[in-house]
């Protein structure tokens, strides 16, 4: 029988000193219910991975090359450029699809809705020219060239050519491709072998264009940069005929609707409509407008022929009266770069380098075509791009091609144009005048918006190039705003508009002018509110304005050095703050009061308007600071410069966090108002590039980066991310960025750790026979009884049944008493050989293992009685020692020293092995829970201060 603590408390004056030892011990170790609550005071393992990571990012001391913040996500507005489209039919949907070249990778489009359907995956290269059959787009970069399934994969690469390929030609299962040098090979498509080679005189027979004539089996039309042209068989490699020309070089060739013609564009502006069977010419066509760029004949009954031009115009012309029926001026701003008639529609397909792709449907009694279905971006490098709103999805740009417009991050249908500022729209109306050109405003330079009152009146405001007046906008009705905002008595052109900003209320916009006058209009009506300072509020031009968020201060700067705080309501000057340098651009993050100042000596101050006073200054740029933008919690300062760098300032810490370079320099860069992408233009670029955060889905540092920092080139994401790019596992070397780390098992000696092992096997182990007693049934289970085969019968003239037999035997017992056979567990084996090498891991890892029945069953087996020793017992307790030394498994020591002396603590007192082990246990246990119970009250002292002092 084991004692009960109640029991030995009413017994302990008469127990003898050692049981009253061991009868303190029991009661010095720490209740499991208090043990509970541990976790959350003690962490340990996963949960203190946190501050490992950040001491292992400060042991890190290789430094990075790329960007740790910003990953390349993909491109916006990019449409088209200057490479040909690709029509192809769907024989499956009953569709057709148009392809046009985005850099390094293309565009489908369903042409019924011009919907994008797949985005390829990129390519190394920039696309110099595409071509397409009934199941395949092929692509070519550079001396190499790919066919692409499913509008997306690369399922074949052809590698042979050594200079650049610019022209490629289906034909059957084949494909033609020429490359610069003028070495023609026909290649197996899907064996991608080299079927034949053809090597031509650049001098003497330049190829420029290709052609497979229809019903000409094995033929291809070769035209060159000389002006003859050479039919030949590829099957037989013989050279059929060579046709003199014109003496001008060919640019394009097209099949006509009827057999045996062939259209010949060349560098003249002439079409020649010659039949190749007779070698006669059926008729010629000339426009003044340059070279012929391509050729298309219409298949829905109408014999019309279109040609492109350089400067965008579309000449139709009829093949029946010989004649220019029809002119399609200013189709695109620059060249066209392909037009293709639909098979059996009247539906013509344009593609220009004016990222634009155009459908026209002629449906016109004169034969004209309008403009049906377009996709489009800018034509022209953007000058401006901000986001829109504040669910990050909406980005306004404006561009040198004169027009503002809004693209989607989330998907491309979204898109919309505001269109070009025109200086006086309702005469624009009034005379229906087709060409707007003349009354176009010029591109917009700088612009401010504000969706709070959207709904009600003009939220954009916008300074142009050489002008005075501010256009206002309309977002949600997608065009110019009904005013033009400049002071009455100005009427020089010397002065024009530098500095725009809109308040937070969307009611007022402040104008800055070169002659350093800021003025504040209303939104609504458009009047002049007040100008800031008597004459002019700066003596040099307005660098920048800008408003806080409750409308009571405006903050202005000049090129004279000067930053002033004025008084938005009674335009009075507050406060003036001298700049070492004059001013380039000023940005206001108005939720946190921060203010950014880009200084003409490449150096960036930072003030705070509360109190007036520069708190960093950053220097490093090694170019003119283009833009900046804050991050949305005010905490980083991202600049972009003309060194083609893009710098991370962390401001809390006044470091540079992150530094990347580019291929091309950064004019513009904008700051998602949730945080996830940073958006960037380019010099020389159409499209918006976005960058996403990776600090907001993976672990990044922080850590200053070293003056002696060379950043990386990072390439500008494309419209799709880059994709089946095979690295070798022996080539890749290990991040040095993030290191992996391994949380120890215990990051403090001076705390105990806690095990992760659930509650419910240590928790309970003191409370077992309780339970075993709830859980006991009331009765012990009965065997069923089992009829036999044969039913007995008792014989006599009426038959019964015989009754089953019944043992009566009470001395029989079911129990087996195995004496000296009983084997010992793995436990005491383990405890026997930790006594003499005194390592108890693998038998702790035992415990750790069973369950609370388990638990108590083995320590039990511990003493002689069940078949333990005496020498086992005692590496028990030295097992308890060990673990309360390491200060690890804090809550298994106490809960399994707690049931030990449950089960023995009658027996401990007489056997003066055990009593010394107790003994020093006795004193751990004490000076453990002293400390701990130390740090609780430490820790509840400071926990209701800070209560107090909130309340």
């Amino acid at each position: 029988m084991c004692c009960t603590e109640g029991s030995l408390r009413k017994r302990d004056s008469q127990r003898a000193p050692e049981a009253v030892l061991c009868l303190q011990l029991w009661q010095r170790t720490v209740p499991l219910d208090t043990l509970k609550g541990l976790g959350t005071c003690f962490p340990s393992g996963p949960e203190l991975r946190g501050a490992g990571i950040a001491a292992a990012m400060e042991r890190a001391s290789e430094r990075r090359t790329a960007s740790a913040l910003f990953a390349g996500f993909r491109a916006l507005g990019l449409f088209s450029n200057d490479i040909p489209h690709v029509v192809r039919f769907s024989a499956l949907k009953r569709r057709f699809y148009v392809t046009t070249c985005v850099g390094k990778s293309f565009h489908t489009y369903d042409v019924q809705k011009l919907s994008l359907v797949a985005v390829s995956n990129s390519v190394p290269q920039d696309i110099c020219c595409m071509a397409a059959d009934g199941r395949l787009v092929f692509a070519a970069y550079g001396n190499v060239f790919s066919a692409f399934a499913r509008n997306k994969e690369i399922v074949h690469t052809f590698k042979g050519h050594k200079a650049e390929i610019h022209l490629l030609q289906p034909f059957g299962d084949h494909i033609i491709s020429v490359d610069t040098d003028g070495i023609l090979i026909i290649w197996h498509i899907y064996s991608e072998e080299e079927y034949l080679q053809l090597t031509f005189d650049k001098s003497v027979f330049k190829i420029s264009a290709i052609l497979h004539p229809s019903t000409y089996l094995n033929k291809i039309l070769l035209g060159s940069e000389q002006g003859s042209l050479q039919l030949w068989n590829v099957k037989s490699n013989k050279l059929l005929y060579t046709f003199p020309g014109w003496k001008v070089g060919v640019t394009a060739l097209q099949q006509a609707p009827a057999v045996d013609v062939v259209a010949i564009g060349l560098m003249s502006g002439q079409v020649i409509i010659h039949n190749i069977k007779f070698n006669e010419t059926l008729m010629k066509f000339r426009q003044d407008w340059g070279p012929i760029t391509s050729i298309s004949f219409r298949t829905d009954g109408h014999p019309v022929m279109a040609a492109g031009s350089p400067c965008g115009h579309i000449g139709l012309w009829d093949l029946e009266d010989k004649k220019l029926i029809n002119q399609m001026r200013n189709a695109h701003s620059t060249a066209i770069a392909g037009l293709t008639f639909l098979h059996r529609e009247p539906l013509l397909v344009t593609n220009g380098a004016d990222n634009a792709l155009r459908i026209w449907i002629f449906d016109g009694p004169t034969g004209e075509g309008r403009l049906l279905r377009f996709r489009m971006g800018h034509s022209a490098p953007l000058t401006n791009i901000r986001y829109y709103g504040q669910n990050g999805q909406q980005i306004l740009s404006a561009s040198q091609d004169g027009t503002l417009q809004s693209f989607s991050t989330v998907h491309e249908k979204f898109n919309k144009s505001l269109g070009h500022g025109l200086i006086n729209k309702k005469r624009v109306k009034r005379k229906g005048l087709q060409n707007t050109m003349s009354v176009r405003l010029p591109p917009i330079t700088k612009f401010a918006a504000e969706e709070a009152r959207e709904s009600d009146w003009d939220g954009i405001i916008a300074c142009h190039q050489g002008k005075l007046s501010c256009s206002t906008w309309n977002y949600q009705k997608s065009t110019i705003g009904a005013y033009f905002l400049k002071p009455k008595e100005l009427k020089t052109d010397d002065i024009t508009a530098t500095a725009v900003d809109i308040t937070s209320c969307g009611n007022f916009a402040v104008i800055g002018l070169s002659s350093g006058t800021v003025d504040v209009y209303n939104m609504q009506s458009g009047i002049h509110r007040g100008s800031f300072g008597k004459d002019r509020a700066h003596k040099g031009s307005v660098r920048g304005v800008a408003v806080d968020g409750l409308n009571q201060l405006t903050v202005t700067t000049g090129s004279e050095g000067l930053l002033k705080f004025w008084n938005f309501k009674n335009k009075i000057l507050i406060h003036s703050v001298s700049l070492n340098s004059s001013p380039n651009i000023m940005l206001l993050h108005r939720d946190s009061g921060i203010l950014g100042l880009a200084l003409d000596d490449f150096s960036i101050s930072v003030l705070d308007i509360e109190t007036r006073k520069i708190v960093r200054e950053f220097s490093g740029h090694q170019g003119q600071i283009n833009d900046m933008a804050f991050s949305p919690d005010g905490r980083w300062l991202i600049s972009a410069a003309m060194d083609c760098s893009i710098r991370t300032w962390d401001l809390p810490s006044g470091c540079l966090i992150d530094c990347f370079l580019l291929d091309s320099a950064p004019l513009n860069v904008s700051m998602s108002p949730t945080g996830d992408f940073l958006a960037t233009s380019h010099v020389d670029h159409l499209g918006i590039y976005l960058w996403s955060n990776i600090s907001l889905y993976s672990v990044v540092s922080l850590r200053p980066l070293p003056a002696d920092y060379v950043p990386s080139i990072v390439m500008l994401p494309g419209t799709c991310q880059t994709q089946d790019v095979e690295v070798s596992e022996e080539t890749v070397e290990p991040s040095d960025e993030m290191i992996e780390y391994d949380s120890p098992e215990q990051l403090n000696e001076q705390l105990v750790t806690l095990s992760l092992l659930p509650e419910s096997r240590w928790k309970n182990l003191l409370n077992l026979d309780v339970i075993k007693k709830k859980n006991k049934p009331k009765e012990p289970p009965k065997v069923p009884k089992s009829a036999p085969f044969f039913i007995p019968t008792i014989p006599g003239l009426v038959p019964r049944y015989a009754a089953p037999e019944q043992n009566n035997d009470p001395q029989q017992s079911k129990v087996v008493n195995l004496g000296v056979l009983a084997q010992k567990s793995d436990f005491c084996l383990k405890l026997e050989e930790g006594l003499v090498n005194n390592k108890y891991d693998t038998a702790l890892n035992l415990l750790k293992e069973s369950g609370p029945s388990g638990i108590e069953t083995e320590l039990r087996s511990l003493s002689p009685d069940c078949g333990g020793s005496i020498e086992v017992m005692q590496s028990f307790l030295k097992m308890i020692g060990m673990m309360l030394d390491r200060k690890r498994d804090f809550e298994l020591a106490q809960a399994y020293l707690a049931l030990f002396l449950k089960l023995h603590l009658k027996m401990l007192p007489s056997e003066p092995v055990l009593l010394e082990e107790i003994t020093n246990l006795s004193s751990q246990v004490e000076e453990n829970w002293t400390h701990l119970q130390s740090l609780f009250n430490q820790s509840m002292c400071i926990l209701n201060y800070l209560k107090s002092a909130l309340l």
